[in-house]
């Protein structure tokens, strides 16, 4: 006896697709008959003076006009402060074996970094010293630095 080529479980598979379409196809009924006209006027949203969103249009007599230039994009630049050029402090720590150290400001609790290239008197430990500072890759660096 010959056997039909479909078996039970290709059966039920093809019943699952077939009853997916119709339902996709009811799906797709339904929302037509239930579209309002849609567009985008329906869709659209403004916002009020308040920052309220309504879907109703703004006063156009309440705008007003801004000028574009006024308008600043990102951070505005900072004003120059009035820094004394020559500052002092005391050398903090040096190691003169490898030609850099620190000193602590007068004042301040900065510290900031010194190399022995911008240094113009031999400093040592514990040395006051006067000095004036300059942006470097890695913050800022006291440089032509001198005993006080």
């Amino acid at each position: 006896m010959a056997r039909s080529s479909a078996t039970f479980s290709k059966r039920e598979k093809e019943k699952k697709r077939r009853q997916k379409q119709q339902e996709k196809q009811a799906r797709k009924e339904e929302r037509k008959a239930n579209a309002s006209g849609g567009g985008l006027d329906n869709m659209m949203a403004y916002v009020d003076e308040n920052g309220v969103i309504t879907d109703t249009p703004p006063d156009p007599s309440n705008k007003i006009e801004v000028d574009a230039e006024e308008i600043v994009l990102g951070i505005p630049k900072k004003e120059e402060e009035d820094v004394p050029a020559e500052r002092t402090g005391r050398i903090d720590f040096f190691d003169t074996s490898k030609g850099f150290g620190f000193i602590n400001e007068d004042g301040t609790p900065e510290r900031y970094f010194v190399h022995i290239s911008g240094m113009i008197d031999e400093v040592g430990e514990n040395d006051k010293v006067v000095f004036e500072i300059e942006k470097g890759p890695k913050g800022l660096n006291a440089v032509r630095v001198k005993k006080a």
